[in-house]
């Protein structure tokens, strides 16, 4: 299938006009010079590649860490309709066995990958390994020391699938987890009290990405600077935002961006299972969670998380101020790389998965394919 007159987001990260083709839900070319007679125009649309969402929870009333196959497909379907074709959900801080559940389901998913559903291209271990302190809405009953052996366990019950496991570096044991962990999977720092150094530890030791930049983690301080600047110095580490206007002020965003750049920043929604849904109170790893006015929060104030889909956190992204082009990249690319999928989605090029979305140059009136195939 060709399609011609196309403002596409190409594999440089800028737009260009031309056309496109997909063979077998796959690119096959991008930007050619000859396109057929019979190619369908897309009149000047702008085509950008299928978003890739690295942490979010839930959706439309489930939540990933419940272990139910329906529940998941219902937060795939929703996903592929807001114009993420890939995600890699995030469990909760629970107990070993329930968490063995969700990933076993997770597996049985990723093997099945239901037709109109975004594809599950990993899982994001959101605890337990985590600091009491800035534990946030994770469940303080269930926090564990960081455990090479419990992790390989959900590793191989996952079936290889956790692309993503977090830590705070400055427990007993974190950094012999970490050189162990980063072998398999990308290690992140997260809800973590560390200072300076040991956050520079954790990333010597081979993590490479931070969870929900400026959540769970102590603020900049010129004289205690703490885990950012240690991330911000460190060039191979990749830092998670969350752009729903509530967790991160506009000028927080834009901070972002100029410290780690469009190269390493990675949009996600860190959406819960009241995505989609209107104010009440819902389920949150043995807690509840109460929706109002765009935003979940514990009984005691603290903020649970997200009910904004990552398509309109890239939207927001760009009405704060960031250029078009680098809220694309930071939504589609980055995350895919941080789950070792940068060579497979995440990008218009040639061999890629053909996840697309064909929308205005505002973002409104999207039509979203997945391997080539509009749902």
């Amino acid at each position: 299938m060709f399609y011609k007159n196309a403002r596409l987001y190409a594999s440089d990260f800028q737009f260009h006009h031309g056309a496109f083709s997909v063979e077998n839900g796959r690119f096959a070319s991008v930007l050619p010079y000859e396109v057929p007679a019979d190619a369908i125009d897309l009149h000047g649309a702008t085509v950008i590649p299928g978003l890739v969402d690295v942490h979010i929870h839930g959706a439309m009333g489930s939540d990933f860490s419940d272990g139910d196959y329906q529940g998941l497909t219902a937060m795939a379907a929703y996903l592929a309709k807001s114009g993420v074709t890939s995600f890699a959900p995030a469990s909760m801080t629970l107990p070993y066995e329930v968490l063995e559940q969700a990933y076993r389901n997770a597996k049985q998913f990723f093997e099945d990958s239901p037709e109109g559903c975004a594809r599950l291209m990993g899982i994001h271990m959101e605890g337990p390994f985590f600091s009491e302190k800035k534990k946030g809405a994770q469940n303080g009953a269930y926090l564990k020391a960081p455990d090479f052996d419990a992790f390989e366990v959900l590793y191989e019950a996952s079936g290889g699938l956790i692309r993503i496991a977090d830590v705070a570096p400055e427990l007993p044991g974190a950094l012999e987890f970490i050189a162990k962990a980063c072998r398999l999977c990308t290690v992140s720092v997260a809800h973590t009290d560390a200072g300076y150094e040991a956050a520079r530890d954790g990333f010597a030791a081979g993590a490479t990405h931070l969870t929900h930049l400026y959540n769970g983690m102590p603020t900049i301080h010129h004289r205690t600077p703490g885990v950012i600047p240690a991330a911000v110095e460190n060039p191979n580490v990749r830092a998670e935002l969350i752009c729903d206007g509530l967790h991160a002020h506009p000028a927080a965003v834009r901070l972002a961006f100029a410290m780690f750049g469009a190269h390493r920043t990675v949009l996600i929604s860190d959406a819960l299972r009241c995505l989609g849904l209107p104010d009440g109170e819902y389920a949150l790893g043995g807690q509840t969670a109460k929706l109002s006015g765009g935003i979940a929060k514990l009984p005691d104030g603290t903020i649970a998380g997200s009910a904004t889909n990552l398509y309109d956190c890239m939207k927001n992204a760009v009405a704060f101020g960031i250029p078009v082009e680098d809220a694309i990249r930071t939504a589609t690319y980055n995350p895919a790389c941080a789950i070792g999928a940068g060579k497979e989605i995440g990008m218009i090029a040639p061999g890629r998965r053909a996840d697309f979305i064909v929308c205005r140059s505002d973002f409104s009136g999207k039509r979203v394919f997945i391997g080539g195939n509009e749902i």
